[in-house]
């Protein structure tokens, strides 16, 4: 015996009118989507003074770090992300508790890691770390 009911799927759906709209990039009938009825239009995006002009708030800067490699101050402490927050958006060198050090970009720092772009000798590329394995950093 079976107790399925599928009486439900041969009932057409109803058809709701749908307005009419200029064909636009994304094809006949579909408005863009910034341009939709009741959406409010969005001014351009402005670069906030914040972001220096060397790098994009999102990206790596567009030159080269400095060319030295500065003297490592010990810390005693965990670095704090009060302390490291200033360096967002700015060279900064890094000294990692396993040896290595590098030039930096910081463009995020949350309350245990930070991340941004990390100098490769010939170019930039994406890092994250947490903030104990920072044992100093100098901004720039």
């Amino acid at each position: 015996m079976n107790y399925y009911d599928d009486t439900y799927r041969q009932r057409p759906r109803p058809q709701r009118p749908r307005p009419p709209f200029d064909q636009g990039p994304q094809g006949p009938g579909r408005p863009p989507f910034f341009q939709q009825p009741g959406f409010p239009q969005m001014p351009p995006f402005e670069q906030p003074s914040d972001f220096p002009s060397s790098g994009s708030p999102s990206g790596p800067p567009t030159g080269a770090p400095p060319s030295f490699e500065p003297q490592a101050s010990p810390s005693l402490y965990n670095i704090d992300p009060g302390a490291i927050r200033p360096c967002t958006y700015q060279y900064v060198y890094l000294w990692l508790r396993d040896g290595r050090s590098f030039w930096a970009w910081l463009t995020f720092v949350g309350r245990r890691s930070v991340a941004g772009w990390r100098w490769d000798r010939f170019r930039w590329t994406y890092f994250g770390t947490d903030l104990d394995n920072i044992t100093s950093f100098v901004c720039f």
